[in-house]
């Protein structure tokens, strides 16, 4: 048996579980793969009293047995902050262990679900509802709630609250993020000044460059959290996209030997953890879990948003009382069910229904500095029986959207919807000048084929088709 008392040992223990439940999404095989030098020796040796211990543990856990383990993961802002309770960040991860694979679907904090002793609410209220009545039950009730609206069986929940977020990024000295896109957010909430008057003294003007950008906690905190950014930025699919950049910045900071053999840093994250870290996972189910998932690979993962946009799940509202909602199209969540019960079905081995059959041909051009995007969106077009043609990048990089031009003049009308309904783009049967003669410009006369239309990419479509 393992003496739990062993302090040394639990403290490495705390520090795998704690990379593992709170990074593993991300992290992949990479602190096993690492060469064998004097100190990964050491870190290896001492976790052997560990790793003895995790091979008597072959209880499974729960959703084990169904090949499908669902944690509910819960951000928010704690109880030193304005409506502290009420959960900001909602990601329902599941996780497959015959594959190795994992799910993330984000779910919008304005999403109005049905709580059966309430009624009908916004789902970043249910936790602080629960807290209200009784401390510490908001992440249970939050589980069972979602459990049943989504007719799923949520097994665990693990709440982490801002501050924790921040403390944890400066122990780690800061993360170095790779910022897609320049953000600019006129109305950042700041913190401490919800009721300050005038009204603008609320806010502030959040500004951070594209490019590398060396983040202390607080301000990766709002880069994850802003919410009503200039153009793309101010969607929640590109506030979804930032937290996972974030998440894999940290990764880098969390996994190198900087930090796991920084005797002080792992003491300071463990006091963090206990602090502002909640969860109804048992030691040794953590163990169970880093056991099944810590050679994960990150092309396993897999991250969805709810969204409601042209083809999205859901749709925009106000309740009785005047305050925006997101509904479920259809007015029930069936089809939303429908995406969680069948996340781990591969959109790769999906037959398509609706492929076109009037043999439209079209050419891409990547109209945004994202490498490899051209690439991407043509073969996924080529699932729908498009001829692409061409893929290359555009000649001018400041689109803010994707765009179709369509040279049949609506001949090929099977072939524009499905493009229009799947780029959630627009459609033009003139092309501008500069175009024409770029396409001119790049022509090869000899091989020269008229494509029926032409997409121009624009950031939009990283984020719908990432």
């Amino acid at each position: 048996m393992f003496n739990w008392e062993n302090k040394k040992y639990l403290k490495i223990f705390l520090i795998v579980a704690f990379v593992s439940l709170f990074c593993f999404f991300f992290f992949g095989k990479e602190l096993f793969d690492k060469n064998e030098d004097d100190s990964v020796s050491w870190f290896r040796s001492t976790l052997n009293p560990i790793k003895h211990i995790s091979k008597t543990i072959d209880k499974p856990v729960q959703g084990e047995e169904n090949n499908r383990i669902n944690i509910l993961l819960l951000g928010m802002g704690g109880k030193d902050h304005d409506g502290g309770y009420l959960t900001d960040t909602i990601i329902l991860a599941s996780l497959e262990p015959s594959t190795k694979k994992v799910s993330l679907i984000s779910l919008p904090r304005d999403l109005n679900i049905l709580d059966p002793e309430v009624g009908w609410r916004k789902i970043n209220n249910i936790n602080a509802y629960a807290e209200f009545k009784k401390e510490n039950s908001g992440g249970v009730k939050t589980k069972e709630v979602l459990s049943t609206v989504f007719n799923i069986n949520i097994h665990y929940y693990i709440r982490v609250d801002f501050q924790g977020f921040i403390n944890i990024i400066d122990i780690l000295d800061g993360i170095t993020v790779d910022v897609e896109r320049t953000l600019d957010d006129y109305s950042y909430p700041i913190m401490g000044r919800e009721e300050a008057m005038p009204y603008e003294s609320r806010f502030e003007h959040l500004h951070i460059d594209k490019g590398e950008q060396v983040m202390d906690g607080k301000l990766a905190l709002k880069y994850v959290r802003s919410r009503h950014a200039y153009g793309i930025e101010g969607s929640d699919f590109a506030r979804a996209k930032r937290q996972q950049l974030v998440i894999q910045a940290a990764k880098e900071k969390a996994l190198s030997k900087e930090t796991l053999f920084n005797v002080k840093k792992v003491g300071s994250i463990i006091k963090e953890l206990n602090k502002h870290v909640k969860t109804d996972l048992k030691i040794w189910e953590m163990f169970r879990i880093w056991k099944l998932f810590k050679d994960i690979n990150s092309d396993f993962i897999s991250n969805k948003v709810l969204d409601d946009g042209p083809n999205g799940l859901l749709y925009g509202g106000l309740n009785d009382s005047g305050a925006y909602i997101l509904m479920p199209r259809g007015n029930n969540f069936q089809r939303i069910n429908n995406l969680i019960a069948n996340v781990f079905y591969d959109p790769d081995e999906e037959v398509i229904t609706n492929f076109i059959t009037d043999q439209a041909s079209v050419e891409i051009l990547n109209g945004t500095d994202i490498s490899g995007l051209a690439e991407k969106v043509a073969k996924k077009l080529r699932k729908y029986n498009f001829n692409v043609v061409n893929f290359r990048d555009s000649f001018i990089k400041d689109f803010k959207k994707s765009i179709i031009y369509d040279l049949t003049f609506g001949a090929k009308k099977e072939s524009l919807n499905i493009l229009k309904e799947e780029m959630r783009s627009d459609a033009s049967f003139q092309i501008p000048q500069w175009l024409a003669d770029d396409i001119a410009k790049n022509a090869d006369i000899d091989s020269l084929v008229k494509p029926d239309f032409i997409l121009i990419l624009g950031p939009d479509a990283d984020i719908y088709w990432n």
